[in-house]
């Protein structure tokens, strides 16, 4: 079976869309409408006039996407394509971190489940975090899960103490110092860029450090041939189709061919098209749980940051 085609037929005949994250197997991107990071998609979930959102890529992304446009049929191609930094913590962590630290302004990482994000004061990505937490003007920020994205935060912002959960993304951890230093030897010619989920003395060593779509950014405006990619395996599978299609000339290297999430390589294009066909694996979220939750992400949206 042509899965491609089969898969194009039904979004036609279903008023479908599919959002497809970064770091989804690189073959999905021939079905999708959007591919992008957790801020694009967000944004695109909000304003479709689809009847049926498919979302290529893990729990608490095709949450939001259902919080965003709750109308819609919102289906996720396999359940198990979870999100280990988001099964770090629950509500009742989140209640006693709280308690621990009272009247501070909550922020949460988008990688969170809606329960977290409605007991938060608002939303963010990897994209805008900074923004989102200088717009609080506050001295000091509760952020949760990510303590690496946090603590790069607080880095960014005079005078803003950021505290943070001890959360954390497996996958960007198995990123090493060593690593790093050892891509500089191998590619003496080559500019290291790195998410701000590493490890804070990774993110110290790289040459630009920032977001899935700012470093997609960084590395087409830039003038140099060959970077090292320290993030996902799926940014760089991107960035060296789009070099050749577009002919950039350009070389872009994995810092190791391991640093691939597994929750995110789950869904298939067999996956796609058996989910959109039966309409199964619907994402469904309590209604008090959805309204507080839409208001966080809907105050991230509303600052209308780029």
């Amino acid at each position: 079976m042509n899965f491609i085609e089969e898969i194009n037929k039904l979004k036609k005949e279903k008023n479908a869309i599919i959002l497809t994250h970064c770091y989804q197997n690189i073959e999905i991107d021939e079905v999708s409408d959007f591919v992008g990071d957790s801020l694009y998609l967000s944004k695109m979930a909000a304003n479709t006039n689809a009847d049926i959102i498919v979302f290529a890529g893990v729990y608490f992304m095709a949450q939001s996407a259902k919080l965003l446009s709750p109308d819609k049929k919102v289906l996720l191609p396999n359940l198990n394509s979870g999100c280990q930094m988001a099964d770090m913590i629950d509500v009742e962590n989140l209640k006693h971190f709280k308690e621990k630290y009272p009247n501070i302004p909550v922020v949460c990482y988008i990688n969170s489940t809606a329960e977290i994000k409605a007991n938060c004061d608002i939303c963010c990505t990897s994209s805008n975090a900074i923004e989102v937490v200088k717009s609080l003007n506050a001295e000091k920020v509760l952020f949760v899960p990510d303590n690496y994205l946090g603590k790069f935060i607080e880095t960014k912002l005079n005078g803003v103490e950021v505290i943070t959960f001890n959360g954390f993304c497996p996958t960007h951890l198995r990123i090493r110092p060593i690593d790093i230093l050892n891509a500089r030897k191998n590619y003496p010619n080559a500019l290291i860029l790195a998410h701000p989920e590493c490890h804070h003395d990774v993110a110290k060593l790289a040459d630009f450090v920032g977001s899935t779509k700012e470093i997609m950014e960084y590395a087409k405006k830039s003038s140099n041939k060959q970077f090292v990619i320290a993030t996902e395996k799926g940014v760089a599978d991107r960035l060296n189709r789009d070099s050749k299609l577009e002919n950039w000339n350009k070389e872009f290297i994995l810092i190791d061919e391991n640093i691939i999430c597994p929750s995110m390589k789950m869904n298939s294009l067999e996956d796609i098209y058996r989910t959109l066909k039966e309409e199964k694996f619907e994402i469904t979220i309590d209604e008090s749980v959805a309204k507080k939750a839409k208001e966080c992400i809907e105050k991230m949206l509303l600052l209308n940051i780029k």
